[in-house]
C-alpha cells in the first residue's frame, strides 16, 4: 500500500507502473491533515476535482486497476511481471532520444497552462529545435535502413 506521501510522490512522476496487489491511499483526513508532497496539486489535475476531493476527504483505499482506470498511474500489471516489464521499459527509454524525451515533457506540461494557439507555437519550436538533431537524421536513417536507431541525445 502506497499511502500519504508514497503516493502522491509516484504521482508527479512521468510513467509509474504498479502490481496489481498494490494500492493507494490518501489517509491524512483520518488524522486531521491535508494531503502533501504535491497530493493536492498532482490528483486533482490527473483524475479531476470531484475524485481527488473524494480521495482526500474518505481516505478510501483505491486499487492499483482502479489508478489506472483513473489515469492516476500508466500501468497495472502482474505481480510476477512487474519487474521484468519496467526493466524492459527502462532499457527502451534509455535507447531512445533523450532530447526528444525532454521536450516532450516539456510541451505537456507548458500546453496544460497555454491557450492552444500558444500550445501550437511551441510545438512548432520544438519540432523545428529536434528535426535539426542528430538524433532525428539517426532515426529517419534507421527507419529508411529497417534498423534499430542508434540515439546519441545529440
Amino acid at each position: 500500500m502506497a499511502a500519504g506521501a508514497g503516493a502522491n510522490i509516484p504521482f508527479a512522476c512521468d510513467l509509474v507502473f504498479a502490481a496489481k496487489s498494490a494500492s493507494f491511499i490518501q489517509s491524512f483526513s483520518k488524522i486531521a491533515l491535508i494531503p502533501d508532497c504535491g497530493g493536492t496539486w498532482w490528483v486533482p489535475r490527473l483524475v479531476g476535482p470531484a475524485r481527488a476531493m473524494g480521495l482526500a476527504l474518505l481516505g478510501d483505499k483505491l486499487s492499483a486497476t482502479q489508478a489506472e482506470e483513473w489515469g492516476l498511474i500508466w500501468r497495472c500489471i502482474e505481480d510476477d511481471e512487474l519487474t521484468p516489464t519496467v526493466m524492459t521499459v527502462a532499457r527502451q527509454l534509455a535507447a531512445g532520444p533523450t532530447r526528444g524525451y525532454v521536450r516532450t515533457r516539456q510541451a505537456i506540461e507548458r500546453a496544460l497552462q497555454l491557450p492552444l494557439a500558444a500550445a501550437l507555437d511551441l510545438e512548432r519550436d520544438y519540432q523545428r529545435e529536434l528535426g535539426a538533431s542528430d538524433d532525428f537524421r539517426e532515426g529517419v536513417a534507421a527507419f529508411m535502413e529497417k534498423r534499430a536507431p542508434r540515439f546519441r541525445g545529440q
